[in-house]
């Protein structure tokens, strides 16, 4: 089995700053992609960013130029900075990874959210 687990959402001001830390632990041979979904009230999961082995990025339009996403292969962590943060982008962020497993091959696995809250 593998963990996924999230760190680092809250409160913040409009136009500040956060950020989320993943890592994912348990049986894992190798993890292909790493990237975080976000989830607000009333509205279906939405691809916010994800990267790949290699340091290939994918962003939402909402957070291009705003967010940054970026990995640990060696500790199977990943990060999400949150810069200037609008109200709209308030939602439970997962984080996700595309993970080999030893002896039980390929799964995706979802962590249990953190609450981002952007407001004043």
């Amino acid at each position: 089995q593998v963990q996924v687990v999230e760190s680092g959402g809250g409160l913040v001001q409009p136009g500040g700053s956060l950020r989320l830390s993943c890592s994912a632990s348990g049986r894992i041979l190798a993890i292909n992609t790493m990237g975080w979904y976000r989830q607000a009230p009333g509205k279906q999961r939405e691809l916010v960013a994800r990267i790949g082995s290699i340091g290939t990025t994918n962003y939402a339009d909402s957070v291009k130029g705003r967010f940054t996403i970026s990995r640990d292969n060696a500790k199977n962590t990943v990060s999400l900075q949150m810069n200037t943060l609008k109200p709209e982008d308030t939602a439970v962020y997962y984080c996700y990874a595309d993970v080999l497993e030893y002896n039980s091959g390929r799964s995706d696995y979802l962590g249990q959210g953190t609450q981002v809250t952007v407001s004043s």
